[in-house]
């Protein structure tokens, strides 16, 4: 395994540097002292525009980076990954980063960026044709403090974790079980101080996860349940401020109501919401934020098999409510059912999130730029999108009118997993998954469908985004602060 990128803070340049890159913002005026009595034309600062130059004085590479806005700074990550990835064969292994005219929080920005440059989908190469040489940078800066140094290391620490989140979406399916799943869970809950339980096949039925335990019964590889929980020791050790439930199927082929083989192999990715709240929960233990948090994880494969739930059956749930299926392509929101009963039931958390890959519907709807929002609370919704519009991972609100719930009747169970209409379908996903809401829980659920896995730069194909991740932690420290 490469060994991260080092950064160091520095108030002078070192005599051994010979590449630089200097960020800037549009419109702002360019510092000349790289060039001697030069003058630099052409270059604006918009958004990932790059300017090259070679000082023979110095004998330096001088990069201009573009950052666009000012007000862009809080997405200025992605540029300077970008800028890295896009620039590995040029990048040589040691590099100065020329920070002294931006605000203070763009270091945070830039280790974030150039850390997560390194991240590789070809682990299962026999030999890995990354060409990433880059492996130390210094950051120039007017004069050093320890919030610079805690700012690095939060990036640094929130790299590492959304570069294992991404590597658990991107894990094929023949090795990402939903037992390499739990495994994953308990090592990270080891190493990072909170603490994990897996329920087995046996426990599931003791527990009553009939949802979950019907759409894994077509699969080689039996369901589990996660539960993770995090406890500060500040906090009151009886009281569970956030509840997370991600939705983990391993892998899905839609089950008996069989996708279209064309995209099938990205169903990997069908555990997104998973790996963003096991991400989010190993980074706040790493942070040791003042907070406590429980998570449930419904972990499963959706096969086919002849023990596969079928379409008409009529299924069980945890919450006692039968569930008319419809589809067993819509087999997400049945795990989902189970986990938010569970979770209600057992951690009785002050706010309830969940996040899913769930619908097709809400990548038609938003495309690739946002996740879908439903709440039944409005301040809830505000403090999600202004965490979504901190990390640059961003939210939209769709409705969640009663309206809709008529889609769902069933004349034979309570309730029916899909509407069978072929419109608002995220929608009526969410007015299911409600129905196992708890009338005074405050409760939100995301639907990831579309920024978990895309066109990263990371990959000729589509590959983990990591979304969620910082979502998650912001959101939870806005709870911290009130």
């Amino acid at each position: 395994m490469t060994e991260p990128i080092k950064f160091e803070l520095t108030t002078k340049i070192p005599d051994h540097i010979d590449q630089v890159l200097a960020p800037y913002f549009l419109g702002t005026e360019i510092d000349n002292s790289w060039i001697p009595g030069g003058v630099i034309g052409g270059f604006s600062g918009k958004h990932k525009e790059i300017y090259q130059l070679l000082i023979q004085e110095q004998q330096r590479e001088v990069f201009l980076l573009g950052l666009g806005q000012e007000h862009q700074l809080q997405g200025a990550y992605q540029t300077f990954r970008h800028f890295i990835v896009n620039e590995k064969t040029r990048i040589r292994s040691i590099l100065l980063v020329d920070l002294r005219h931006l605000p203070e929080s763009a270091i945070y920005q830039c280790v974030l960026g150039i850390s997560l440059s390194d991240y590789s989908v070809g682990v299962y190469k026999t030999e890995n044709d990354d060409s990433h040489l880059l492996r130390q940078v210094h950051l120039l800066i007017n004069q050093k403090s320890n919030d610079f140094v805690n700012q690095i290391n939060e990036a640094q620490h929130s790299s590492e974790v959304i570069k294992s989140a991404c590597a658990l979406v991107d894990a094929p399916g023949n090795v990402k079980t939903p037992r390499y799943l739990a495994q994953w869970a308990l090592e990270s809950g080891k190493s990072h101080g909170y603490t994990v339980e897996i329920l087995d096949h046996a426990a599931l039925k003791q527990q009553n996860l009939h949802a979950l335990l019907a759409v894994g019964r077509g699969s080689e590889h039996q369901p589990v349940l996660i539960k993770v929980v995090y406890k500060h020791p500040d906090r009151d050790s009886t009281k569970i401020d956030l509840g997370l439930v991600g939705k983990g199927v391993t892998f899905d082929t839609g089950g008996l109501s069989l996708k279209k083989p064309a995209n099938m192999h990205y169903m990997k990715s069908d555990m997104g919401g998973a790996a963003a709240v096991l991400g989010a929960i190993e980074l706040i233990a790493r942070l040791q934020l003042s907070i406590n948090v429980a998570a449930i994880i419904p972990v499963t494969e959706n096969s086919v098999d002849s023990l596969s739930i079928r379409p008409g059956d009529v299924i069980q749930s945890h919450a006692g409510k039968s569930i008319e299926v419809i589809d067993t392509d819509a087999e997400g929101r049945l795990i989902l059912a189970d986990a938010l009963s569970y979770i209600q039931d057992n951690y009785h958390p002050d706010v309830l999130i969940d996040l899913a890959t769930l619908t097709g519907s809400c990548v038609a709807t938003l495309g690739y730029e946002a996740a879908g929002l439903f709440t039944n609370d409005n301040a809830l919704a505000d403090s999600i999108s202004q965490a979504g519009d901190r990390t640059r991972e961003r939210v939209w609100r769709l409705p969640l009118w009663e309206s809709y719930q008529d889609a769902l009747y069933s004349d034979i169970a309570d309730v029916k997993n899909l509407s069978g209409k072929p419109v608002a379908g995220a929608i009526t996903a969410a007015k299911f998954l409600e129905f196992f809401i708890k009338e005074k829980q405050k409760w939100a659920h995301l639907d990831i469908a579309g920024v978990a896995f895309g066109d990263t730069g990371h990959a000729k194909m589509k590959s983990a985004t990591g979304y969620g991740v910082r979502l998650l932690v912001d959101f939870a420290r806005s709870l911290i602060s009130t």
